[in-house]
């Protein structure tokens, strides 16, 4: 059993653990399958938005399917969830990301 079905098994098991949906949403990302990679991170996004790490994640792919407007929202989204949640390492980063894509697209005009 590869670790794709494995992951797909134990949510199964536990539908609402948000750590395998993330794990999910990796695995592929590492497969090269940013469809579906991009279903299960905005789902999470959904199902729970006080998941923080996912944003950070949801951006980046976004920005490699040249989606730079959800990019920034994405970033935002979760730069407002990070505050709420108290997670200034997650903030920071989601920061960081969202000025660097916006420096970016302000550079391109």
């Amino acid at each position: 059993m590869n670790r794709l079905s494995q992951l797909k098994a134990y949510l199964a098991e536990a539908p609402n653990d948000p750590f395998l949906q993330y794990a999910i949403a990796l695995e592929y990302l590492k497969m090269n399958q940013d469809a579906a990679a991009l279903k299960v991170f905005t789902t999470l996004t959904k199902q729970h938005p006080n998941y923080v790490g996912t944003y950070y994640h949801l951006g980046k792919l976004q920005e490699k399917m040249e989606l730079y407007d959800e990019a920034l929202d994405t970033y935002e989204a979760g730069i407002i969830i990070a505050q709420k949640v108290n997670d200034h390492h997650t903030r920071n980063e989601l920061q960081g990301a969202f000025n660097m894509l916006n420096d970016e697209l302000s550079d391109d005009w």
